[in-house]
């Protein structure tokens, strides 16, 4: 079982993140991180995973509500095999369908309005998708 955990929300314009651990079951935002189509800052990634040493890195994987897969899935893919192969920490993809619906609203209960490029979603998401994982292991 791993100690510490970094769990993504990939998207194109931002990838949200949060931390946790197995031990409280607990886990928490991180700022989000800037993406150009999808590519993020690696330097940024790293000094995450430097300062919160994870044993296990876990991405939102956004599938389509049947089920299958998504061009942005495949994309989510590509980036939890860039992690593994940048890092060569293990890598966890975990279904988040309906993960964004559920941030944003937990956003606009925080007193957030419309815009949300500048609003952590992405990382209230991220803490979603960690702390469902968490309850599921």
């Amino acid at each position: 079982m791993p100690d510490s955990i970094i769990a993504f929300d990939f998207g194109t314009k931002n990838i949200g993140a949060a931390y946790g651990q197995t031990l409280t079951s607990t886990a928490t935002e991180l700022r989000p991180l800037p993406a150009r189509d999808g590519i993020p800052n690696w330097d940024e990634i790293s000094k995450l995973i430097e300062e919160w040493r994870p044993t296990l890195l876990i991405v939102g994987l956004p599938l389509n509500m049947d089920g299958s897969n998504s061009e942005l899935g495949q994309r989510a893919r590509k980036f939890g095999n860039r992690l593994h192969g940048r890092f060569g920490l293990p890598v966890e993809m975990v279904d988040e369908r309906l993960t964004t619906r559920e941030a944003k609203h937990e956003a606009e209960e925080r007193g957030h309005r419309g815009n949300y490029g500048d609003n952590p979603v992405d990382s209230i998401a991220a803490r979603l998708i960690l702390e469902s994982w968490l309850n599921q292991n």
